[in-house]
């Protein structure tokens, strides 16, 4: 280029009809809401195989964040070299084809992410499944800022009003998500009309405001590509998980995914959450197959002289609430997950109107409380663990205050007496003696361990367990978990408070392998 010759200016993009100004501000909407969508809902759908944990919602934000720093900065580069709004919609196409392909892959991803440490299989599941899609949908703030920017003494306004709209959007998205879409609809149908959604944005852009000589074809065949993926995940996704096992219910709640199963030719019902078996039941006998039903209720009328007063802190499917019922005692039950109740009463016979039941937080209801209880049942359990929260010296306080002086305390949990995987039982056997007298572990050898506290000095024994009145199939590791008394190493624990309580972290190891037995056991075949 000569000297003193400037390069002419390149001409101006076209102005932006009404039209397309507001269309761009609904795109900034709705891909906000879909970025808070995918963020909770990719958590909901891996929870099945890889859980709740810390670890699980710790991935989950990092590849967000990690997706939203990398789209800012790609459609920042992208809308530098073009400002052909064609190119936005292109990822935001690509994003929701990538989206509905998530609904049939999800499990096959997880699965795979079974062999690594659960830390590192969350991230990588995240990764693999939901960094694209919300990378792409990132792009969409600096690509439309800049089209919409026409002087930088408008830039301010743009931004702020674009931001406004975007987080009008989140809002919306994380309002539905847990208000409307989780409780009602499977995680898979959700998913899928996310990705149906972005598709169908991107290709009203295309049949309005494409340039000419911009062909339809691509967004069509891509369209119709995320739809056959969705749709199809969907099928598959409603399939029962073995194939000796018929599925009579499933339905979503606010804590995972309810099923019912039944097996043996309706000899064995099964009571699943987020895959995870919770509970099972001879619907003839009218009697639970799991032990832990029968020790909750058991050691609580052993150790206690008489139970007119009984609190439950998790009703599950009913049995342990009904067993006390059925005997006269006054049953109050604090369950969370109201959607539990329909699920009890219509396959595991529970009669909620003989029980109190409140459908709120076991901590909240406990602090909140003025009775005094002969025994308090602690059964409260979100996926393989128990919630943390309920597990601490000041949650414990205040159990004991609603107990009756010479009453008990039982708990039902997974642990492990062999030294370096028994950081849990040590630390639950510690906490509770920072609170309570006297505290006694019955273990059964096959996992459940069944913990036993009482303001008193000592626990008495009043009777034995009724092991004539359990089903057949238990009555051994009744009796293996009665004489299992066991003792926890202090030196493996730590108290666990409110303010400093790492269980998830040193127990992950115990935890993701009971949950990948389970998920395996779940596995399709």
């Amino acid at each position: 280029m000569k000297a003193g010759v400037t390069k002419p200016a390149a001409p101006a993009p076209p102005a932006l009809s009404i039209g397309l100004r507001r269309f761009l501000y609904g795109t900034a909407a709705t891909t906000g809401a879909a970025i808070l969508v995918v963020e909770i809902l990719g958590a909901k759908m891996l929870s099945p195989y890889v859980g709740t944990s810390h670890f699980v919602w710790t991935a989950q934000i990092a590849v967000t964040l990690l997706s939203l720093a990398a789209g800012y900065w790609f459609g920042g580069w992208l809308v530098d070299r073009s400002q052909n709004l064609s190119r936005l919609y292109t990822c935001i196409l690509l994003a929701g084809v990538y989206l509905a392909g998530t609904v049939p892959f999800t499990a096959k991803v997880a699965f795979a992410c079974l062999q690594f440490p659960l830390a590192v299989g969350s991230l990588l599941a995240s990764l693999f499944l939901f960094f694209v899609p919300l990378t792409l949908l990132a792009t969409v703030g600096p690509f439309v800022v800049r089209v919409l920017t026409s002087a930088v003494a408008g830039v301010g306004g743009t931004v702020g009003r674009l931001s406004a709209v975007s987080t009008l959007g989140s809002v919306l998205g994380t309002v539905l998500i847990g208000y409307v879409l989780v409780p009602f609809l499977p995680n898979s149908v959700t998913m899928f009309i996310t990705a149906g959604l972005l598709m169908v944005l991107a290709v009203v852009y295309f049949l309005v405001w494409r340039t000419a000589g911009e062909s339809l074809n691509a967004p069509v065949v891509l369209s119709a590509l995320g739809f056959f993926l969705g749709w199809a995940g969907v099928r598959v996704d409603a399939r029962p998980p073995t194939s000796d096992m018929a599925e009579v219910l499933r339905s979503n709640s606010d804590f995972g995914m309810l099923q019912v199963f039944e097996s043996f030719g309706g000899a064995r019902r099964y009571y699943l959450n987020d895959y995870l078996t919770q509970n099972t039941y001879d619907p003839r006998a009218k009697q639970s197959v799991s032990l832990f039903t029968y020790g909750l209720h058991g050691f609580a009328r052993v150790y206690t002289r008489e139970i007119k007063d009984v609190l439950c802190i998790g009703m599950g499917v009913g049995i342990v609430p009904m067993q006390f019922a059925r005997e006269g005692t006054k049953v109050d039950v604090v369950e969370i997950n109201g959607a539990i109740v329909d699920v009890a009463r219509q396959h595991f016979d529970l009669e909620p109107e003989k029980l109190n039941l409140t459908i709120a937080d076991g901590r909240q209801f406990v602090n909140a409380a003025t009775k005094q209880y002969d025994a308090v049942i602690l059964d409260a359990f979100l996926g393989d663990s128990s919630p943390s929260h309920l597990m601490t010296r000041e949650a414990f306080t205040a159990m004991r205050k609603v107990l009756q002086p010479e009453g008990v305390l039982v708990i039902n949990s997974f642990g492990d007496f062999e030294p370096g995987a028994d950081y849990f039982t040590a630390s639950l056997d510690k906490t509770l003696k920072s609170v309570f007298g006297t505290v006694l572990i019955h273990a059964s050898g096959n996992g459940n361990v069944f913990f036993v506290a009482t303001p008193a000095k000592e626990l008495k024994q009043h009777r034995t367990l009724d092991y004539e009145a359990m089903h057949a199939t238990v009555q051994q590791q009744a009796r293996d978990a009665y004489a299992g008394v066991r003792k926890a190493n202090p030196a493996s624990g730590v108290i666990l408070t409110d303010d400093f309580n790492p269980v998830e972290f040193h127990d992950a190891k115990n935890r993701e392998q009971f949950r990948r037995q389970l998920a395996f056991s779940m596995r399709p075949r």
